[in-house]
């Protein structure tokens, strides 16, 4: 046993430092910075070679690993020649809504030639989270992972993983990607599907002038890896296996679950996982795919039929196989109870480390028809007198020429208004098939939901089937998690249907899906102040109309209150010292 008067002065002023250190790292964390470039380059995929826009010179873009609780400064540089701004996918930011980046809700663009710093505040979050563009389909290129491990003192709550892996699954579009959307968007015709997927930036051995650039992973048998699974599609829900392999799935968009073991997982545009995966098989190569899970009529197939692969390959001695093994337990574009038996699983963990607190009072509750729909083309670029248009109760969103929360702030009047509706403009038997022209075309606005501080908040999105054109639709809500408290299908009942809310252990999400002609309730408690996107995360959806926004006033104190914006904010084309009046002025319009 050592004795006390044999502790030096010194040592025992490095201890109380050093615990000092460690209190400050875990009350406060850390701080850190990162450099984000944004520029076109040359990629070279599916026998083309094209420019696009990419941070940091890669695709996909560069990995921000923190520890919870961690605040890091991300300056970004646009030396591109259009605009964009960038969301941190799944970071609440608490009181920063300045910092939460989609285009025209929050900041204007960042202009070519410019620079902005988002400052991005962690607090709750960990896991796997991501960044990305929110302007038009930039971020089918501008994006990365962001890894938040546990915080400085804490562990896992599942046996420490040897080593991690990012997975990132997105889209790849031959040709100029902006230039097709662009000229989708003025014409008012369909947008585009992807011409490939890709794992880790490249679509894999399945597809033409690809083999020889498959992403390969090397491997040691009898270790057990950390998948980080980002899916960065902009319209594709993923079905996702390793060939031979079981996964074990313990956390979603920055949270943990009840591990779900498992052939194959299932994920939507904009959500992440955490997949343990144990290196326990022969010796050999082993496929991991992934195709698109496709939740429109069966008999409308024009859509991404690739599959993208990667190869986990085993370190050691033995003959190398002609092909790796695909994973025959990838289910097929069409296995609608495969992908209801995954989601069926996810729970959150529900334990005195990791409680959930879904709101049980509820103060507000919103009832939202999701729809496909028509507008009247009122401009000369339209091919017919109709164009394509979605809408949340039949509001078709359309963005201001400056952002929803400089105007809030500002008290800057003519950008918005505030009469979101709580129910569907109309009722009808939503997920029947419907043509009339009373449901069908919509209107374009910019209506926003004001929630009060602390409002505990119940929302049905309500799924439809108008125009025939039923489908799921991934929903994200930005500045919160969600609990998804149920789900089903046909239209809501809510006599019966709450009833079988699940309000024990429910999923704390950022992205869940709307079943195909069915309904999803979610809750969260409104105590975030600022401006808020929630939108679905189909890009042809968002771009289309199928967005709005909250705005959750402060509370009675500084602490519960917006924080003050920035010394500088991207300029709008509009000068902030006007006062904007009306609602043509803003968009630019006689």
């Amino acid at each position: 046993m050592i004795s006390q008067k044999t502790i030096s002065p010194l040592t025992k002023i490095l201890g109380f430092l050093f615990l000092t250190i460690l209190f400050l790292l875990v009350v406060h964390g850390e701080v850190h910075h990162y450099e984000f470039v944004v520029r076109e380059k040359n990629f070279t995929r599916l026998c083309e070679t094209k420019s696009m826009l990419v941070v940091n010179d890669s695709f996909p873009g560069p990995e921000i690993r923190v520890r919870k609780g961690d605040t890091v400064y991300v300056n970004v540089h646009n030396q591109g020649y259009y605009g964009f701004t960038i969301h941190w996918h799944g970071v609440r930011q608490p009181r920063n809504p300045w910092s939460d980046g989609p285009e025209f809700i929050t900041q204007c663009p960042i202009s070519p030639g410019t620079n902005f710093t988002y400052e991005v505040i962690l607090s709750e979050e960990e896991g796997t989270l991501w960044w990305h563009a929110h302007s038009d389909w930039t971020r089918a290129s501008v994006h990365g992972a962001i890894v938040i491990l546990p915080a400085v003192g804490t562990i896992f709550p599942f046996p420490q993983p040897d080593e991690d892996e990012i997975i990132v699954l997105a889209s790849w579009y031959m040709g100029d990607l902006k230039a097709v959307v662009d000229t989708a968007m003025e014409t008012g015709s369909d947008l585009p599907s992807s011409d490939a997927y890709t794992i880790n930036g490249q679509p894999g051995d399945l597809c033409p002038c690809s083999s020889e650039t498959t992403y390969r992973r090397k491997i040691d048998y009898g270790k057990t890896y950390l998948l980080r699974i980002v899916n960065a599609n902009l319209n594709a829900e993923v079905f996702f296996a390793v060939a031979q392999h079981n996964l074990t799935v313990v956390g979603l968009d920055g949270a943990y679950i009840k591990p779900i073991s498992t052939a194959y997982i299932i994920t939507l545009p904009g959500q992440t996982m955490d997949v343990l995966f144990e290196a326990n098989q022969p010796l050999g190569q082993y496929y991991m795919a992934a195709r698109i899970y496709w939740t429109e009529d069966a008999e409308v197939d024009n859509f991404d039929h690739a599959n993208a692969t990667a190869i986990f390959e085993y370190n050691g001695n033995y003959t190398s196989p002609t092909s790796p093994s695909f994973p025959s337990t990838l289910p097929s574009y069409l296995d609608y109870f495969g992908a209801l038996k995954f989601t069926d699983q996810i729970k959150s963990l529900a334990t005195p480390e990791y409680p959930v607190n879904v709101p049980m009072n509820i103060t507000t509750k919103m009832y939202i028809a999701v729809s496909m729909n028509s507008l009247y083309c009122e401009h000369s670029g339209c091919d017919s007198d109709e164009e394509i248009a979605t809408s949340l109760n039949n509001i078709s969103w359309a963005n201001p020429g400056i952002d929803v929360l400089q105007a809030y702030y500002r008290n800057i009047s003519g950008v918005y208004s505030t009469d979101f509706p709580d129910q569907p403009l109309s009722s009808y038997n939503f997920t029947d098939v419907t043509f009339d022209p009373d449901i069908v075309f919509t209107d374009q606005a910019r209506k926003v939901k004001v929630l009060n501080y602390n409002e505990s908040v119940e929302i049905v999105f309500q799924g439809t089937n108008v125009l025939d054109h039923s489908m799921s639709h991934p929903m994200h809500l930005h500045g919160y998690s969600f609990y998804v408290v149920g789900y089903g299908f046909g239209n809501y009942d809510n006599e019966t249907d709450p009833k079988r809310f699940n309000l024990f252990d429910p999923p704390q999400v950022t992205t869940f899906a709307i079943p195909k002609n069915g309904w999803l309730a979610i809750r969260f408690i409104a105590n975030n102040p600022g401006v808020w996107f929630w939108h679905c995360h189909f890009e042809k959806h968002l771009a289309w109309g199928m967005d709005a926004a909250f705005i959750v006033k402060n509370g009675g104190t500084p602490e519960t209150s917006i924080r003050h914006p920035p010394t500088y904010m991207p300029p709008c084309k509009i000068s902030l010292n006007s006062r904007v009046q009306d609602f043509d002025a803003v968009m630019g319009k006689e």
